[in-house]
């Protein structure tokens, strides 16, 4: 089963290195995954996350406010 991984982020530089690193770590590894940016503020406000970049995996927050590793991406998403 694929899973839905939402990065939250206005596109603030820190959210593009998460996303670069979540491609990454999804790519580097065959990972079945989708891969959704939200920008828009008040669909990042439905999660009720007040610190971005966030990385939402299956429709859990795992992440907020930092750019992860790529282990740390690795591990959740395995």
């Amino acid at each position: 089963m694929s899973k839905v991984i939402k990065i939250l982020g206005t596109g603030c530089p820190k959210c593009k290195s998460m996303t670069s690193v979540v491609k990454d770590v999804v790519s580097e590894n065959s990972i079945d995954a989708t891969i959704e940016k939200v920008e828009d503020i008040m669909e990042i406000m439905k999660f009720n996350v007040m610190t971005t970049p966030a990385l939402v995996i299956d429709d859990v927050i795992t992440i907020k406010g930092r750019v992860p590793s790529k282990a740390e991406v690795l591990a959740l998403l395995n």
